[in-house]
């Protein structure tokens, strides 16, 4: 997996050290929340899974995964997002984030790793880019307003080389 910088917190240290602009204070107190933010929200989904992963999905939320027909709304997102932490792992790490002037919206970027196995118990091991908007609701809670994401590019050469005689 990715080193790890000073801005991106990984899946398994996100409850550690915090980020804070005492110690970086280049990092604006909105880009920390929203760090670490993406943090829980990806702690909770390499327990929790698929229902972990859906509960932090706004109403009116959109997903768009590479290939796939945008999910409109929580209720299909839910429908949608039905494994198991145990048989798929997605984990991910925030590597910057952005919020917006206002202080009530913002987007966190970085990459994911999914593993699981494949009928015949062989491993399977995808990533990519992903980015999260987010928008903070009525209840002054925050909530996924759009999750994206894009495979990773294939290795270089992996696509066009001849077996071997």
């Amino acid at each position: 997996m990715r080193a790890q910088s000073a801005l991106s917190l990984t899946p398994q240290n996100a409850a550690g050290p915090k980020l804070n602009p005492l110690t970086q204070p280049t990092l604006s107190p909105g880009v920390i929340m929203l760090m670490e933010l993406e943090g829980k929200f990806a702690q909770d989904v390499a327990k929790g899974g698929g229902a972990a992963f859906s509960s932090w999905f706004a109403e009116d939320a959109v997903t768009l995964n590479n290939g796939k027909p945008a999910v409109l709304g929580h209720r299909a997102i839910a429908a949608t997002a039905v494994w198991d932490a145990k048989t798929y792992q997605l984990t991910w790490a925030p590597e910057g984030a952005q919020m917006g002037p206002s202080g009530d919206t913002g987007f966190t970027w970085g990459h994911y790793e999914a593993r699981s196995v494949d009928k015949n118990g062989e491993p399977v091991t995808s990533g990519g880019r992903y980015i999260t908007f987010w928008k903070k609701v009525a209840d002054g809670s925050w909530k996924v307003a759009l999750d994206a994401s894009a495979d990773d590019a294939p290795v270089a050469g992996s696509c066009c080389a001849l077996p071997k005689p």
